[in-house]
């Protein structure tokens, strides 16, 4: 693909826009790249962007390699795998973070209100769900554990969707549940449950939850497109952050969350740049419970120009 016209302005003067797409849970988290569109700021680089529905790490990375779509919203240890795998992609820019709010975030483990755990201690030895296993969700409980100074590796998780864990754990097939926005918000209010952890926030204030990808071969291939992608999506994160009710509007409009709760479910913070420290201490985590079989060199992961 060639970039017709794009600078810092965005403007194109001869009006011709390139078409890209990005592969994308519809998701609080990628709620940026719909505001993005909506706001004009992908057409203002010069970009056609389509956002394509995809379910998960499972199948955004292997469509980017593919060619189905040119970038993929990832989750931080979907690229590490991915990394650790010797697969060409790397991320370009950050997409969605922790609230910071060790009280409040967009993932929580939860149990039945009448169950006796009661604090992360109580997590050693138990049986938890995650909707995938071996990433971003359990790596983090895990480390957060040990964080704490508690057995990581003690805890057995089963896959499971996050629809379907809440009800499970009440019929005591499992000792807890790992759930992300808005399925944390619908266990709050319609399942009675608790909250004894946000795994993310305590695992480091600045967690970075996932970013966008792209291949080595669009990267060195097409600079002049990754970078006004790159442009445009951190104008729709700042934008994002900055306008939150404009945003839970689009979530709304693109994803299921009914709208009885979209204005109570917690959304992520919005910032283009990664947190190296923060990425480094999941990075670790996922290198000690095997997740990835070799340490992560984030300087072949991560994007300099956004990362802090």
């Amino acid at each position: 693909m060639a970039l017709t016209a794009c600078g810092g302005d965005g403007g194109n003067s001869e009006g011709e826009l390139t078409e890209v797409s990005v592969g994308a849970m519809p998701i609080a988290d990628t709620g940026p790249l719909w505001l993005g569109v909506e706001k004009g700021f992908y057409e203002q680089e010069g970009l056609d962007l389509e956002v394509i529905e995809t379910t998960g790490g499972a199948v955004q990375v292997p469509g980017v390699l593919a060619g189905e779509y040119d970038f993929a919203f990832a989750n931080i240890v979907t690229g590490m795998v991915a990394h650790d795998q010797g697969l060409p992609v790397e991320y370009i820019i950050n997409g969605s973070s922790v609230t910071g709010d060790p009280d409040e975030d967009v993932a929580a483990v939860l149990v039945p209100a009448d169950s006796p755990i009661q604090s992360i201690e109580d997590l050693e030895g138990t049986t938890m769900t995650s909707n995938n296993l071996n990433n971003v969700g359990d790596t983090a409980i895990r480390a957060a554990m040990d964080l704490n100074g508690y057995e990581g590796a003690s805890a057995e998780f089963i896959e499971l969707a996050f629809g379907e864990a809440m009800s499970v754990a009440e019929q005591g097939q499992v000792d807890a549940v790992l759930l992300v926005e808005p399925y944390k918000t619908i266990a709050l209010q319609q399942h009675d449950a608790r909250i004894i952890m946000h795994p993310y926030t305590e695992t480091h204030e600045n967690f970075d939850i996932g970013g966008l990808l792209a291949t080595h071969e669009l990267i060195e291939g097409d600079p002049e497109l990754v970078e006004a992608f790159q442009r445009a999506t951190a104008r729709a994160m700042e934008y994002a952050q900055e306008n939150p009710e404009e945003l839970r509007e689009v979530i709304l409009a693109n994803t299921t969350i009914e709208e009885d709760i979209i204005d109570d479910i917690t959304l992520p913070t919005f910032r283009p740049e990664f947190d190296r420290e923060a990425v480094q201490v999941i990075a670790d985590a996922a290198h000690q419970h095997g997740v990835v079989s070799d340490p992560i060199d984030l300087d072949e992961l991560l994007p300099e120009e956004y990362t802090r």
